[in-house]
C-alpha cells in the first residue's frame, strides 16, 4: 500500500513523535537540547522537584547571552551577570553536561557553535530556551525554542509536548543579482507576508535560490523564520550541507558518515506533498532592504521612501506607523538613503558567522568608517579563522571595534549598548523598541549593508560600493 505523500516536516515529526493524547498534543524525543545562561530557571525547577538531567549527554550547554565581548581576561564586573555564568557552570558540571563555556576555545553563540561543532545533523530535533533555535533547521532539522517550564521538562525527560503546526512552504526560484544576501531574501520574504503570516506553521524554504545560498546564508534564513511568526524554518539537506558537516568534531566520521548521506539524502519533501500555504517569490526581483520601523516586516528596498501615515486608508495601521515613525524619529516619505546613523554593529546568531565577516569586510577593506561601531564574531573559532584572514585589521583599519564573541549589541544586556537615541544600522535580527538599549534605535540590514552604511554616514545601497572588488 503508497504511503500518503509527506513534506520534509512531517517525516521529522514521525520520526520522533513517541505517543498522542486526546487533544492532539504529541510527546517528542528531543535528540539535542541546548542551554545558556538564561537556562538557570529551568534548571531550579529540575532541582525543586529532586531530579537530575535525564540525558546528559544530549545536553550541551553554551556561555552566549549574557557574556561580556571585552576584557575577557579579567572577573566580569556585573555581579548578576556573573552570578548567571557561574550558575551554568555549576549546573552542567553537576549534570555532567558538556559546556563552551566562557574560557573555552569553542565558546560562542549557541546558534552558531552548534552547527560548527557537528552537533546540528540532519533528521534532528532540537530545542533551546531561545526563540532563534530555528536557525538550525538550515540542516534539515526540526529546531524551535522553548519557554523555561519546557526547558526544565527536557532537562528531566529530554521529551516534550507539541502540537503539530501547519505547513507552509516559501520558494524562491531564480539567481540574485550581486550584492543580494540571505538577509535580503529574508527581510523580503517577511516584508511580503509579515510578521504573522507563518503564525502556526512550520516553514519550508525551497527553490533555486535557496539551494543556490551556503549553509551561512541558509542558516541566517533559518534564524529569521521566528519574524516572520513561523513556529521554525527548515531546508532539505543536499551535497552543500553534507560537505559543510564532514570532518565536524561531533559529526558522524568515515565509513559512519557516508552511511549517514545515504539517510540524510533521503530527508526531503515527496513530489506531491501538499502543504497549507504556499508562498513564492522571484530571486531576481529581490533588492538590498533595510527596516525603517519597529518590526522586521517593516523593510523596504534600500531606494524606497518611508511610508506616510496619511496615505493610509486603514486607520490602524496608520497609527501604528506614525507611533513607529515617532519613535525612530524619521520624516513620512524622506528617502531611507537620506537617514543618517549614529553607529553600527555586525554580529548575533543572525549574521556573525565567517561569510558575513568576509561580506562586511569586503565593502570597508581601504575605507574608513564615519561612525563608530563594534563587530563581534559569531564564535571564538570565527574569530580566529577571521583573525587569519586579516579581517580584523580590515575593521579596525576602518575604525570599528574588535570585539569577543556574545550575543553582543543584539540583546542590549551585557554592556553592548546602542546609547538612548542613536540610531544604528546592524545585522541583528529584532528591531523592537529598546532591543538595543533603552530608546535606541534600529536598521536591520546584511552585514555588507551595514558596510555600507558604515562609509557612508547614512543608509546606503551596497551595490555601487561592491563595483570591481571580489565579494
Amino acid at each position: 500500500m503508497r504511503q500518503s505523500p509527506s513534506t520534509l516536516f512531517d517525516k521529522l515529526w514521525s520520526t520522533h513523535e513517541i505517543t498522542r493524547r486526546e487533544d492532539g498534543a504529541a510527546l517528542l524525543f528531543v535528540d539535542r537540547h541546548f542551554v545558556h545562561e538564561g537556562s538557570f530557571h529551568g534548571f531550579s525547577q529540575m532541582k525543586g522537584r529532586g531530579r537530575k538531567v535525564a540525558e546528559p549527554s544530549l545536553t550541551f550547554g553554551v556561555a552566549d547571552h549574557y557574556v561580556p565581548t571585552h576584557d575577557r581576561d579579567k572577573p566580569i564586573a556585573n555581579p548578576e551577570i556573573a552570578e548567571m555564568v557561574r550558575k551554568l557552570e555549576q549546573n552542567t558540571a553537576d549534570n555532567g553536561v558538556t559546556l563552551f563555556g566562557l574560557r573555552d576555545p569553542r565558546q560562542g553563540i549557541v546558534h552558531v557553535v552548534g552547527p560548527e561543532q557537528g552537533l546540528t545533523l540532519p533528521g534532528l530535533l532540537i530545542v533551546c530556551g531561545d526563540s532563534h533555535t530555528s536557525t538550525h533547521g538550515a540542516f534539515g532539522t526540526y529546531a524551535f525554542g522553548i519557554g523555561a517550564s519546557e526547558v526544565a521538562h527536557v532537562l528531566m525527560t529530554q521529551t516534550l509536548w507539541q502540537k503539530k503546526p501547519k505547513r507552509m512552504r516559501i520558494t524562491v526560484d531564480g539567481r540574485t543579482t550581486a550584492g543580494i544576501a540571505a538577509k535580503d531574501i529574508a527581510l523580503s520574504i517577511i516584508a511580503g507576508i509579515h510578521a504573522d503570516g507563518a503564525q502556526g506553521h512550520a516553514i519550508e524554504y525551497a527553490g533555486s535560490a535557496i539551494r543556490a545560498l551556503s549553509m551561512e546564508g541558509r542558516l541566517t534564513l533559518c534564524n529569521l523564520s521566528i519574524e516572520a511568526g513561523g513556529r521554525c524554518g527548515m531546508v532539505a539537506p543536499d551535497a552543500t550541507t553534507f560537505a559543510y558537516l564532514k570532518g565536524r568534531p561531533y559529526a558522524p566520521q568515515g565509513a559512519l558518515f557516508e552511511r549517514a548521506v545515504e539517510d540524510w539524502s533521503r530527508l526531503c519533501s515527496d513530489t506531491d506533498a501538499e502543504f497549507d500555504r504556499e508562498v513564492t517569490l522571484d530571486a531576481a526581483a529581490i533588492v538590498p532592504v533595510v527596516t525603517w520601523g519597529t518590526t522586521p516586516d517593516d523593510a523596504l528596498p534600500i531606494d524606497g521612501l518611508v511610508p506616510d501615515p496619511s496615505r493610509e486608508a486603514d486607520e490602524a495601521r496608520a497609527s501604528y506607523i506614525r507611533d513607529a515613525l515617532d519613535y525612530m524619529a524619521i520624516r513620512p516619505g524622506m528617502r531611507l538613503t537620506d537617514i543618517a546613523i549614529d553607529r553600527v554593529f555586525i554580529g548575533s546568531c543572525t549574521n556573525a558567522r565567517i561569510e558575513d565577516l568576509r561580506a562586511a569586510a569586503a565593502v570597508l577593506a581601504g575605507r574608513t568608517s564615519k561612525v563608530p561601531g563594534l563587530v563581534s564574531p559569531g564564535s571564538s573559532l570565527v574569530k580566529q579563522q577571521a583573525e587569519q584572514e586579516g579581517l580584523d585589521r580590515i575593521f579596525t583599519d576602518a575604525g570599528l571595534e574588535w570585539a569577543e564573541s556574545g550575543c553582543s549589541m543584539c540583546v542590549g544586556i551585557n554592556g553592548d549598548l546602542v546609547p538612548e537615541g542613536e540610531r544604528c544600522a546592524s545585522t541583528t535580527n529584532r528591531n523592537f523598541k529598546g532591543r538595543q538599549g533603552r530608546g535606541a534605535r534600529t536598521h536591520l540590514m546584511s552585514p555588507a549593508m551595514v558596510a555600507a552604511a558604515a562609509v557612508s554616514g547614512h543608509l546606503a545601497d551596497v551595490r555601487p560600493l561592491l563595483a570591481g572588488r571580489k565579494v
